[in-house]
Parts: structure tokens; C-alpha cells; sequence
């Protein structure tokens, strides 16, 4: 593996990253101009243009006939946006979670990712599920928007209050968006060669990689705009980030990635027995977690946090065939993960009754 393979997925990855922040900035300041509400530019441009990263990968991957990449992307980014990213935003200060967030996105998130295992299950995402998820997509976006037309006047006076500049000028937002857009197709094509050269070289399958260091690169945009929200006291924002991506991930990425393969999305063995139900689960788990006091507490982020760390570690174990995998999968299978939905299960339910009386 030479230092030009290192270096190409450097640059890929600040591509992404850069040109995700200008798509961001260009696209919700154009939206805001045509008065669409702030919470439908944070639940679509915000949110889908920090997955804009995962959609470059994984349609150049797709098209290219690396699908196991393109699938592990989108199944790792899911799985690391809410255990890792939560749990570290978590760790940084309890979340605010908002209502419509618990009534509306996590029910929505859950069903998609159950849509997905379902789909999965004859050994492929073809193109006619592609079509579907795509179709789902547009109709859910369309949804909020509708939803969110009595706060149009909201959003036409925040922006009439923007900052007057060169950067409120209606060519200058297009540049933006054409400019970012551009560094994410370049970005992807660095950072997937880089990845399958990587991959060759340490003997590790396309799909581990994908789970793994592509998915951790191209979240880099949801990390960053997470944890500064965290930081900033903007909590809501971190949690409605990663919701957002995380069903544009699905609907988006994989559909249009299913569309452009040449045959479809073949789904690995691997991925269907482990991956995916892990995705599902995370998922399902979010919705206990959010509805207790609508906050996610210190302790909540560190078993995110401590369960993405064991998830990463059973994927290094398993590309690795180590012998020491067979036990560990025992004992978080029949151990750690019952008890832990027990834990949120009882706790969830005490929260519940409180709330009655």
C-alpha cells in the first residue's frame, strides 16, 4: 500500500467534508429565501446535505460494482450516528429531545429500518426496492413540508433578519451548492478507491470497510454538526441531525444506489444475519430512550457509546476470524444485549406509569 493511496483518502475525506458544509450552507440559505421553516430546512437540507457524503460514496460504489461498500456505508453511518454520535453529544450534555421528534421522526426511522430488513430478506435490494425507497423519500418530504406551512411566516422573517452580504445574493448560494456538490463527487471517487485499496492490501473484505472507516468518514459531516450543537446548547439540533440522516440514509442513499447498480444491491449473508438487525435494533432502541422525560442522560450516551465500541470490536474480531469471536458473540448475545433491553424495557415502563398517575 503506497503513500499516495493514504494520501488520496485524506484528501477524499476533506472533500466530503468541505463540500457537505458548503451544499449545507448554500442549500439552507436558498431555502430559507423561498420561506421554507427552519424546521423543514434542519430536517431536509440540514440533515439529508450531512448525508450528502454517503450518498456520493455509495452511488460511485454501487455504480463502480463495489456494493458492499455502498451497502456497509449506509448500514455503518446509521449505526454510528446514533451510538456514536448520540452518545458522545450525550456524554457532552443530556439531550433535549423534541416531541414531534418521538411522535413523528424515531417511529418513522424505525419503520424504514424495518421496511429495509424486509426487503433485504431474498438476498438483494433490487431496483424496483430502490424505486420504493426513493418514491417513500419524496413522499416523506413533501409530508413535512406540508406539515410545516403555518411556520412559513416564521421562516420568511428569520430570513429577512440574515446579515446582508455577498454570501445572501441568490448566485452566490447556487456557486455554493454547484461548488459543494462537486467536491463530493470528487471526494467519493478518492475516497472509494482508497478504501478498496485498503481493503486488498490488509485482507479485509470490502464490507468491513465500509462499516467501518468509509462510514466513520463520510459521518464526519453528522459528527461535526452533532457535537457543536451539543456544545453550543443547540441540543435539539443534534438529535433531530441524526434522525433526519439517518432515514435519508435508507430511503435516499440506498434507493438511489439500488437504482443505479447495474443489478441491483446484493445482500451479503453477513450483512443480512448481523448488520441489518443491529441497525434495526439501535433503531427501536432510540424510541424507550427518547420517550423517558424526553432527554437522553449522561448514562443513556455512555451505553451508546460503550455499545458502539462493542460492535466495532465483534466487526475487527470477525475480519480477523480471531478465536476469542465465537465467545464474545455468546456472551453479548445471551448477556449484554437482553439485559439491556430488559433495563430500558422497565425503565421505560416506570417512566410510563409515573407520567399516568
Amino acid at each position: 500500500m503506497s503513500l499516495t493511496t493514504v494520501v488520496f483518502f485524506v484528501l477524499g475525506l476533506a472533500a466530503l467534508i468541505f463540500g457537505a458544509q458548503m451544499l449545507v450552507r448554500g442549500a439552507s440559505k436558498l431555502a430559507l429565501s423561498f420561506g421554507i421553516s427552519p424546521l423543514v430546512v434542519g430536517l431536509t437540507v440540514v440533515a439529508f446535505g450531512t448525508s450528502a457524503p454517503e450518498l456520493a460514496v455509495s452511488i460511485q460504489s454501487a455504480y463502480s460494482g463495489q456494493v458492499d461498500i455502498a451497502l456497509g456505508n449506509v448500514v455503518g453511518s446509521n449505526i454510528l450516528n446514533v451510538l456514536l454520535i448520540l452518545g458522545v453529544s450525550a456524554l457532552i450534555t443530556p439531550l433535549l429531545v423534541d416531541r414531534q421528534l418521538v411522535r413523528q421522526e424515531v417511529p418513522a426511522m424505525i419503520g424504514i429500518s424495518l421496511l429495509l430488513l424486509a426487503l433485504a430478506r431474498d438476498g438483494e435490494i433490487s431496483r424496483w426496492n430502490g424505486a420504493l425507497l426513493f418514491g417513500l423519500l419524496a413522499a416523506y418530504t413533501v409530508f413535512v413540508i406540508v406539515q410545516s406551512r403555518r411556520a412559513r411566516k416564521d421562516a420568511e422573517e428569520e430570513a429577512a433578519q440574515e446579515e446582508g452580504g455577498w454570501d445572501r445574493q441568490w448566485w452566490a448560494q447556487v456557486a455554493l451548492v454547484a461548488a459543494g456538490l462537486a467536491l463530493l463527487v470528487q471526494g467519493s471517487n478518492w475516497l472509494v478507491e482508497a478504501a478498496v485499496t485498503f481493503a486488498r492490501h490488509l485482507g479485509i473484505s470490502e464490507l468491513v470497510i465500509g462499516l467501518t472507516i468509509v462510514a466513520a468518514g463520510t459521518s464526519m459531516p453528522e459528527v461535526a454538526t452533532s457535537v457543536m450543537a451539543a456544545l453550543r446548547g443547540q441540543r435539539d439540533i443534534a438529535v433531530g441531525n441524526v434522525v433526519g440522516s439517518n432515514i435519508f440514509n435508507i430511503l435516499g442513499v440506498l434507493g438511489v444506489s439500488a437504482l443505479v447498480a447495474p443489478g441491483g444491491l446484493p445482500v451479503s449473508a453477513a450483512m443480512l444475519s448481523f448488520d441489518l438487525p443491529v441497525m434495526t435494533a439501535v433503531a427501536v432502541a432510540c424510541l424507550p430512550i427518547f420517550f423517558t422525560g424526553h432527554l437522553i442522560a449522561r448514562w443513556e450516551g455512555a451505553v451508546f457509546f460503550g455499545y458502539y465500541l462493542a460492535y466495532t470490536a465483534y466487526l475487527v474480531l470477525a475480519a480477523q476470524q480471531h478465536d476469542a469471536l465465537a465467545e464474545y458473540g455468546l456472551v453479548m448475545k445471551t448477556f449484554v444485549l437482553p439485559l439491556t433491553a430488559l433495563t430500558l424495557a422497565i425503565y421505560a415502563l416506570r417512566h410510563w406509569r409515573a407520567r399516568k398517575h
